[in-house]
């Protein structure tokens, strides 16, 4: 008989893996990569993921030549991986030639500068956050963003979230009467949550003890990601090492960890070990008991575990998206199954293939154009729906809808725990009073 979901798989298949650069042998030339790609679509600068990963992989031996920096154009976005008939790791292989860049220098001291400033999304948090008023408007004001795109190169109309004036662990470690259950899970908080979008915390830890689970938050850190989709691999593996050090010894207790952010999920699961050759024992148990919130909540569905009955109706027409980092786990639509449920909430789905701001990309100033175009047919589909909110799954998409359209944008879990009658936070407090 199959354990709960909700109990750790210890028991490890035989792993063998493969560097992502011998996946460029089943490249068959297709192009169908390079037609479904986004930024190609939108630029020049970007010749396209064909030409990038597998052609041009074949020349970057050791010995030979760096490639030319037009890699640099690709976002990570990973539709090329999607779409791929052959199992190409066309964005894995981008990210480490982007890395070859960065060790070998060809990356100016002041752009570095920038995307290590931009990548250490933990750091910022804990600067800012405590003071989050003067941040706020230290970050957010004309002339401190003009200074920013001129001496460093942050795109002064790029979309840079707000500090809360409360960070996520400190609401929830201090709550009173907390729940207490034998079901336990783990939560990943990602920074998002943490140091800018408190509520969406709130709402999943609400939502999971209401389905009869103790949420644990232990110590714990950034995923990594930014690093990583900016070349700086040494630290992100010191942050990936520390994670699973932090963590994977709830996961031999026999919890599993669930988190909100489509992009941390992805990065404990899959993108760290595969960019970085991370497959310790650990770090494999960690990835295999790691999943999406709405994963989880589908999985508890199915085995008629999750709590529907009684599930107050939400008379909304809204606008969803699902990001790319979430398309890139591979599990169909979780969130989109479990929005479904909710009486009288209707969700129409977008077919865009990408909002553009791709994490760090589209701050950049030789990137944020590239950004908007790329995320055009997105905001007008928002735009269209015309609700008083959209949806969607990762933080910095949220944010970029939002700046694209004027709309304020969602997790969906923030639905779910409406549907409870749960307390939620602005914006959707407003929009359902």
């Amino acid at each position: 008989m199959n354990k709960p979901i909700w109990e750790a798989q210890i028991t490890l298949e035989p792993h063998g893996p493969r560097p992502v650069e011998l996946t460029l042998d089943n490249c068959i030339k297709c192009n169908v990569c390079v037609t479904a790609c986004p930024v190609a679509a939108v630029t020049d600068l970007f010749p396209g993921p064909k030409y990038e990963a597998p052609q041009a992989g074949r020349f970057r031996q050791p010995k030979q030549e760096t490639p030319d920096h037009s890699v640099d154009y690709c976002s990570g976005c990973r539709v090329c991986n999607m779409v791929c008939p052959t199992g190409v790791k066309i964005a894995e292989i981008n990210a480490r030639t982007r890395e070859t860049l960065v060790n070998e220098a060809k990356v100016g001291p002041v752009k570095r500068l920038r995307n290590n400033l931009l990548a250490r999304s933990e750091l910022l948090g804990q600067v800012g956050q405590p003071v989050a008023p003067l941040a706020n408007l230290a970050l957010n004001n004309s002339i401190s963003r003009w200074l920013a795109e001129k001496t460093l190169g942050i795109a002064a109309e790029a979309p840079l979230p707000r500090f809360s004036s409360q960070k996520f662990s400190r609401w929830f470690n201090s709550r009173k009467n907390r729940y207490l259950s034998e079901k336990k899970v783990v939560y990943f908080r990602g920074c998002a949550t943490e140091y800018y979008e408190p509520r969406v915390g709130k709402a999943a830890v609400q939502v999971l003890e209401a389905n009869g689970f103790e949420v644990l938050l232990p110590a714990q850190n950034c995923c990594g990601l930014p690093l990583l989709s900016n070349g700086e691999f040494a630290a992100a593996r010191n942050y990936h090492q520390n994670n699973i050090d932090k963590l994977v010894g709830y996961v031999k207790q026999g919890y599993v960890i669930v988190g909100t952010s489509t992009s941390c999920t992805l990065t404990l699961k899959e993108e760290a070990p595969e960019l970085l050759d991370f497959y310790s024992d650990d770090a494999r148990l960690l990835a295999a008991n790691t999943f999406d919130l709405h994963e989880f909540l589908l999985y508890l569905w199915e085995a008629g575990e999750l709590k529907t009955e009684n599930l107050r109706p939400i008379p909304l027409q809204l606008a969803y998206h699902s990001p790319c980092q979430y398309r890139a786990h591979r599990l169909g639509q979780p969130s989109l199954e479990i929005m479904h449920l909710i009486p009288e909430l209707q969700i129409v789905e977008s077919q865009a293939a990408c909002c553009g701001i791709a994490g760090t990309y589209g701050y950049k100033t030789e990137k944020y154009e590239i950004a908007m175009a790329v995320g055009q047919p997105l905001f007008a589909f928002v735009q269209h729906v015309n609700g008083p909110a959209a949806v969607c799954d990762s933080e910095t998409c949220r944010w970029q809808i939002t700046h694209g359209t004027g709309v304020p944008t969602i997790h969906p879990i923030e639905l779910l725990a409406a549907a409870y009658g749960l307390p939620v936070e602005e914006p959707l407090a407003t929009i359902l009073n």
